[in-house]
């Protein structure tokens, strides 16, 4: 029982670490910088079809990515202030659409999987 733990925990561990390579603007450094909260309310993005410094701008299917690992971007956000859960070069709805599926997918499967647990 103690090794299928430890086996789970491993592979756990491995595939966030994974996902967390395949951010927007991820880099791999683990810092904490001084950081303070501004609550504004969201405005227009300024860089709305333009191009990243690779050239493209995200559309549905890489929303739909950047949402499905958005968990695990959050959790490395707060040691790397230069990996992002959303990229900024997108090509507008298409990309909220997928980035807003690809998180309600991630909590779907996570009630699924919560949900079949019986005592």
């Amino acid at each position: 029982m103690k090794k299928s733990i430890l086996f789970v925990t491993t592979l756990l561990v491995l595939v966030t670490l994974l996902l967390a390579a395949c951010a927007p603007g991820s880099e791999i450094e683990v810092n904490t910088p001084n950081s303070t909260i501004d609550l504004t309310a969201p405005g227009p993005n300024p860089q709305l079809n333009e191009p990243a410094d690779n050239g493209r701008v995200a559309g549905v299917t890489q929303g739909l990515w950047h949402g499905l690992i958005a968990p695990v971007t959050l959790v490395g956000s707060f040691f790397n202030p230069d990996m992002q859960m959303y990229e900024v070069h997108n090509n507008g709805r298409e990309y909220n659409l997928g980035f807003l599926v690809g998180v309600a997918l991630v909590f779907l499967i996570l009630g699924l999987l919560g949900g079949r647990r019986r005592l």
